[in-house]
Protein backbone atom coordinates (compact mmCIF):
# COMPACT_ATOMS: atom_id res chain seq x y z
CA UNK A 1 0.00 0.00 0.00
CA UNK A 2 0.93 3.49 -0.92
CA UNK A 3 1.44 5.88 2.56
CA UNK A 4 0.27 9.88 1.67
CA UNK A 5 2.40 13.08 2.39
CA UNK A 6 5.45 11.00 3.92
CA UNK A 7 4.29 9.75 7.17
CA UNK A 8 2.55 6.40 7.97
CA UNK A 9 -0.90 7.14 6.85
CA UNK A 10 -2.26 5.34 4.28
CA UNK A 11 -4.32 5.83 1.11
CA UNK A 12 -7.10 4.25 2.63
CA UNK A 13 -6.69 6.20 5.85
CA UNK A 14 -6.67 9.36 4.14
CA UNK A 15 -9.55 9.30 2.14
CA UNK A 16 -11.36 8.18 5.02
CA UNK A 17 -10.85 10.68 7.17
CA UNK A 18 -11.66 12.91 4.48
CA UNK A 19 -14.45 12.29 3.75
CA UNK A 20 -16.01 11.98 7.78
CA UNK A 21 -17.53 14.46 9.14
CA UNK A 22 -15.85 17.21 11.32
CA UNK A 23 -16.63 17.74 15.03
CA UNK A 24 -17.46 15.18 17.53
CA UNK A 25 -18.26 11.89 15.21
CA UNK A 26 -21.72 12.73 16.27
CA UNK A 27 -23.60 12.82 13.13
CA UNK A 28 -27.18 13.89 12.25
CA UNK A 29 -29.90 11.43 12.44
CA UNK A 30 -30.54 11.82 8.83
CA UNK A 31 -26.53 10.95 7.93
CA UNK A 32 -27.30 8.03 10.45
CA UNK A 33 -30.05 6.50 8.83
CA UNK A 34 -28.20 6.60 5.58
CA UNK A 35 -26.74 3.08 4.31
CA UNK A 36 -22.94 3.73 3.07
CA UNK A 37 -23.03 1.12 0.06
CA UNK A 38 -19.65 0.61 -1.85
CA UNK A 39 -19.88 -1.05 -5.58
CA UNK A 40 -16.48 -2.13 -6.72
CA UNK A 41 -15.92 -2.14 -10.50
CA UNK A 42 -12.78 -2.85 -13.09
CA UNK A 43 -12.50 -3.75 -16.55
CA UNK A 44 -13.79 -7.40 -16.07
CA UNK A 45 -17.92 -8.21 -17.75
CA UNK A 46 -18.69 -9.51 -14.30
CA UNK A 47 -17.70 -5.93 -12.14
CA UNK A 48 -20.26 -4.27 -14.61
CA UNK A 49 -22.51 -6.69 -14.66
CA UNK A 50 -23.07 -6.09 -10.63
CA UNK A 51 -23.12 -2.63 -10.85
CA UNK A 52 -26.00 -2.60 -13.25
CA UNK A 53 -27.64 -5.18 -11.11
CA UNK A 54 -27.24 -3.64 -7.47
CA UNK A 55 -28.65 -0.43 -9.55
CA UNK A 56 -31.53 -2.08 -11.21
CA UNK A 57 -32.27 -4.30 -7.67
CA UNK A 58 -31.27 -2.56 -4.81
CA UNK A 59 -31.21 1.42 -5.75
CA UNK A 60 -34.17 1.51 -8.35
CA UNK A 61 -37.06 2.03 -6.60
CA UNK A 62 -36.90 4.97 -4.12
CA UNK A 63 -38.35 8.24 -5.35
CA UNK A 64 -36.15 10.07 -7.43
CA UNK A 65 -37.96 13.27 -5.81
CA UNK A 66 -36.96 12.16 -2.27
CA UNK A 67 -33.28 11.94 -1.07
CA UNK A 68 -31.88 8.80 -1.51
CA UNK A 69 -31.68 6.60 1.52
CA UNK A 70 -28.35 5.38 0.33
CA UNK A 71 -24.98 6.15 -0.16
CA UNK A 72 -23.68 4.60 -3.27
CA UNK A 73 -19.61 5.02 -3.94
CA UNK A 74 -18.49 3.09 -6.87
CA UNK A 75 -15.20 1.93 -6.17
CA UNK A 76 -12.01 0.91 -8.65
CA UNK A 77 -8.73 -0.16 -7.15
CA UNK A 78 -5.88 -0.01 -9.18
CA UNK A 79 -3.19 -1.88 -8.68
CA UNK A 80 0.54 -0.81 -8.27
CA UNK A 81 2.75 -0.74 -10.99
CA UNK A 82 5.04 -4.30 -10.58
CA UNK A 83 7.80 -4.59 -13.61
CA UNK A 84 8.34 -7.91 -13.82
CA UNK A 85 12.28 -9.27 -13.33
CA UNK A 86 13.36 -12.54 -14.35
CA UNK A 87 15.39 -15.08 -12.44
CA UNK A 88 16.34 -16.77 -14.88
CA UNK A 89 19.91 -16.54 -16.63
CA UNK A 90 17.99 -16.80 -20.45
CA UNK A 91 18.57 -13.32 -21.45
CA UNK A 92 19.11 -9.46 -20.81
CA UNK A 93 17.25 -8.56 -17.47
CA UNK A 94 14.66 -5.94 -17.97
CA UNK A 95 14.47 -3.08 -15.72
CA UNK A 96 11.81 0.11 -15.49
CA UNK A 97 13.17 3.22 -16.49
CA UNK A 98 11.20 6.45 -14.93
CA UNK A 99 10.02 7.32 -18.33
CA UNK A 100 8.62 3.64 -18.69
CA UNK A 101 6.73 3.95 -15.34
CA UNK A 102 5.71 7.39 -15.99
CA UNK A 103 3.82 5.45 -19.65
CA UNK A 104 2.47 3.25 -17.06
CA UNK A 105 1.01 5.36 -14.67
CA UNK A 106 -0.35 7.10 -17.51
CA UNK A 107 -1.49 4.31 -18.82
CA UNK A 108 -2.98 3.17 -15.94
CA UNK A 109 -4.96 6.51 -15.08
CA UNK A 110 -6.30 6.63 -18.60
CA UNK A 111 -7.89 3.11 -17.67
CA UNK A 112 -9.74 4.07 -14.82
CA UNK A 113 -10.90 7.13 -16.08
CA UNK A 114 -12.53 4.80 -18.83
CA UNK A 115 -13.98 2.39 -15.91
CA UNK A 116 -15.72 5.14 -14.25
CA UNK A 117 -16.80 6.83 -17.39
CA UNK A 118 -18.63 3.30 -18.29
CA UNK A 119 -20.41 3.26 -15.00
CA UNK A 120 -21.09 6.71 -14.83
CA UNK A 121 -22.83 5.82 -18.33
CA UNK A 122 -25.12 2.83 -16.23
CA UNK A 123 -25.32 5.35 -13.02
CA UNK A 124 -27.03 7.90 -15.42
CA UNK A 125 -28.86 5.66 -17.53
CA UNK A 126 -30.68 4.40 -14.16
CA UNK A 127 -30.63 7.94 -13.20
CA UNK A 128 -29.54 7.17 -9.53
CA UNK A 129 -26.78 9.88 -7.76
CA UNK A 130 -23.64 8.05 -6.79
CA UNK A 131 -19.77 9.37 -5.86
CA UNK A 132 -16.70 7.76 -7.79
CA UNK A 133 -13.34 7.00 -5.84
CA UNK A 134 -10.72 5.59 -7.43
CA UNK A 135 -7.99 3.69 -4.68
CA UNK A 136 -4.50 1.90 -5.18
CA UNK A 137 -3.23 -0.68 -4.31
CA UNK A 138 -3.84 -4.77 -4.08
CA UNK A 139 -7.68 -4.91 -5.32
CA UNK A 140 -8.72 -7.73 -2.28
CA UNK A 141 -6.48 -6.24 0.58
CA UNK A 142 -7.74 -2.38 -0.35
CA UNK A 143 -11.39 -2.97 -0.67
CA UNK A 144 -11.42 -4.89 2.92
CA UNK A 145 -9.09 -2.12 4.42
CA UNK A 146 -11.22 0.32 3.13
CA UNK A 147 -14.41 -0.71 3.96
CA UNK A 148 -13.33 -1.43 7.18
CA UNK A 149 -12.24 1.88 8.06
CA UNK A 150 -14.51 3.85 6.28
CA UNK A 151 -17.41 1.83 8.08
CA UNK A 152 -19.47 0.90 5.13
CA UNK A 153 -22.65 -1.01 5.14
CA UNK A 154 -22.99 -3.31 1.99
CA UNK A 155 -19.63 -3.84 -0.59
CA UNK A 156 -21.00 -5.09 -3.66
CA UNK A 157 -18.87 -7.12 -6.15
CA UNK A 158 -18.67 -8.96 -9.20
CA UNK A 159 -17.47 -12.62 -9.91
CA UNK A 160 -15.78 -13.65 -12.65
CA UNK A 161 -16.67 -17.11 -12.31
CA UNK A 162 -13.09 -18.75 -11.76
CA UNK A 163 -13.09 -22.12 -11.90
CA UNK A 164 -11.78 -23.75 -8.97
CA UNK A 165 -8.20 -24.29 -10.33
CA UNK A 166 -8.16 -20.61 -10.96
CA UNK A 167 -9.74 -19.56 -8.40
CA UNK A 168 -7.01 -21.21 -6.14
CA UNK A 169 -4.17 -20.36 -7.95
CA UNK A 170 -5.16 -16.69 -8.78
CA UNK A 171 -7.02 -15.67 -5.85
CA UNK A 172 -10.98 -14.31 -6.46
CA UNK A 173 -11.64 -10.79 -4.98
CA UNK A 174 -14.95 -11.48 -4.53
CA UNK A 175 -13.74 -14.62 -2.15
CA UNK A 176 -11.63 -12.88 -0.17
CA UNK A 177 -13.98 -9.74 0.78
CA UNK A 178 -16.18 -12.28 1.56
CA UNK A 179 -14.00 -14.13 4.07
CA UNK A 180 -12.13 -11.04 4.94
CA UNK A 181 -14.59 -8.00 5.21
CA UNK A 182 -16.32 -6.95 8.18
CA UNK A 183 -19.65 -5.78 6.29
CA UNK A 184 -22.19 -7.65 4.23
CA UNK A 185 -20.78 -8.69 0.78
CA UNK A 186 -23.13 -9.08 -2.01
CA UNK A 187 -21.25 -11.10 -4.62
CA UNK A 188 -23.20 -10.77 -7.93
CA UNK A 189 -22.71 -13.97 -10.54
CA UNK A 190 -23.86 -13.28 -14.02
CA UNK A 191 -26.54 -15.60 -15.50
CA UNK A 192 -25.43 -18.29 -17.03
CA UNK A 193 -26.55 -19.05 -20.68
Amino acid sequence: MEATNGSNETAVQATARDMKTMGDGEGTAEENSTMKVWIAVDESDGSFYALEWALKHLFAHHDADKESPFAITVVHVQPPFQPTYTALPVGPVLFATSGMRDSVVKAEEESAAKILARASELCDQHKIKVEYLVLRGNPKEMLVEAVDQMDIDLLVVGSRGLGQIKRAVLGSISDYCAHHAKCPVLIVRPMKV
